[in-house]
């Protein structure tokens, strides 16, 4: 199971997680923090933490370098005992820049923020879209994992 850590709540974010966990195997408990910016907050992040000076839709910020069962024997100094969970790392979203995107490419503005969430928490998982074929591999992921929830665009 992933949990999620966010002041901005959506059960939305608990079935996305859930999905992935399923689809992906994934094995033990975890939990991801999730944080919502303005546009202004996240251009900054953005500069700060990757010399990128522009605003995006969703940072991720990867605690874990290798995925393996979520237990206290794989990740000794990562695992929360008190939670029983080991910590992915953190997602942060831009509400306003996910807005926009949503009337763009024609899809509400929920389907934009669980498709970033989704795309922010495969990051998390090692996932990425440096090149073309691992691009593929994640883009089918979160469709997969979106339409099998019904949230299509």
């Amino acid at each position: 199971m992933i949990s999620i850590i966010s002041e901005q709540y959506d059960e939305l974010f608990d079935e996305i997680a859930n999905k992935a966990y399923e689809k992906l195997s994934l094995i033990g408990n975890a939990t991801v923090e999730l944080i919502f910016y303005d546009e202004d907050s996240i251009h900054k992040l953005n500069y700060e933490t990757r010399g990128i000076d522009k605003s995006t839709d969703v940072l991720s910020y990867p605690n874990l370098n290798e995925i393996k069962p979520f237990n206290e024997e794989n990740y000794p100094i990562d695992f929360d005992i008190d939670n029983n969970s080991v910590f992915l790392g953190s997602i942060v979203i831009c509400n306003e820049i996910a807005k926009k995107q949503a009337e763009e490419y024609g899809h509400s503005e929920r389907r934009e923020i669980g498709y970033l969430f989704l795309h922010g928490l495969l990051h998390l998982l090692g996932y990425d879209h440096i090149n073309d074929d691992d691009k593929l591999v994640m883009r089918a992921k979160e469709e997969e994992i979106l339409n099998s929830l019904g949230v299509n665009r």
